[in-house]
């Protein structure tokens, strides 16, 4: 099954681009990998959510923000990867959390986003994953994450 399938059969809609904070390019491909920039999560170019995880975030609300940053992610790679069905795999995932001293539950809530790619592409989902806490984030967001990705054809353009 193909990745445009697979998000159809989930009930996945990809979200529309968020423009970049500051500058800089919401990704670089480089041969066949794709490097994201950070992703907060953000609807229609304004955070969802603000606030530290474990004070004004719960740890749920976070794992739902990651999620968005996922989805933000996606809708980056659709775009430099010609089509979402040119990612040959995840290869790394870092996951920032907006978090208050002695948070330790960093890994259930990057799965938020591992949990994602994994539903979407299986194994091939299941990057290498850094969750690590960080004491602020751009506009006081509660977690951004950053993606590398492996193409299938280096060949195959951005999309027009």
């Amino acid at each position: 099954m193909s990745v445009t399938e697979k998000l159809k059969e989930l009930g996945i809609e990809l979200p529309g681009f968020n423009p970049p904070a500051a500058n800089y390019s919401p990704a670089v491909r480089a041969g066949e990998f794709i490097f994201t920039a950070g992703q907060t999560p953000k609807q229609g170019g304004k955070l969802i959510l603000t606030g530290k995880i474990g004070v004004e975030v719960s740890e749920e609300q976070a794992y739902e923000a990651v999620k968005t940053c996922a989805m933000n992610c996606l809708t980056i790679l659709d775009y430099y990867a010609g089509g979402l069905d040119n990612i040959a795999e995840i290869v790394k995932i870092t996951v920032f959390l907006n978090t208050e001293d002695g948070f330790e539950n960093h890994a259930k809530i990057g799965n938020g986003a591992s949990d994602l790619f994994v539903s979407i592409f299986g194994q091939h989902g299941c990057a290498a994953r850094s969750a690590v806490g960080v004491s602020s984030l751009p506009g006081n967001a509660p977690c951004e994450i950053e993606l590398v990705v492996r193409l299938k054809d280096a060949s195959i353009p951005t999309k027009a």
